[in-house]
């Protein structure tokens, strides 16, 4: 007797829906993930992989305040502000920034002739 065929399997992203945070503070289901995180007793919102944020998991914390927004915008009018490591990237005429204490310090050499 032959087997029978699985059905195809559906697409598993169509049938998944994500919890995010709306510009009126109120929570909506989506069919996209949302490109942000958020962390509601602070109001403050990064990145999904801000470094920040992944020690704060690892460490326990922060999992049960966690939000999510679809965009930047969204966080912004809902009343959210960016954590100190993206803000800290965004502030040089929306280039990517660097730090400075990441930034080498160049020694000063004097000429050899000159008096001192």
């Amino acid at each position: 007797m032959p087997t029978p065929k699985k059905p195809a399997p559906q697409d598993a992203d169509s049938a998944k829906t994500y919890t995010l945070l709306g510009a009126d503070r109120s929570f909506y289901q989506s069919n996209t993930p949302g490109t942000l995180g958020g962390y509601q007793p602070r109001k403050i919102y990064g990145r999904l992989d801000c470094p920040s944020a992944i020690r704060a998991i690892t460490r326990g914390g922060y999992v049960r305040h966690r939000v999510f927004f679809a965009d930047e915008a969204i966080a912004i009018a809902a009343g959210y502000r960016p954590c100190a490591f993206v803000y800290e990237r965004n502030i040089c005429c929306g280039k990517r920034c660097v730090r400075r204490s990441m930034i080498p310090a160049i020694p000063f050499i004097l000429p050899p002739d000159l008096p001192i």
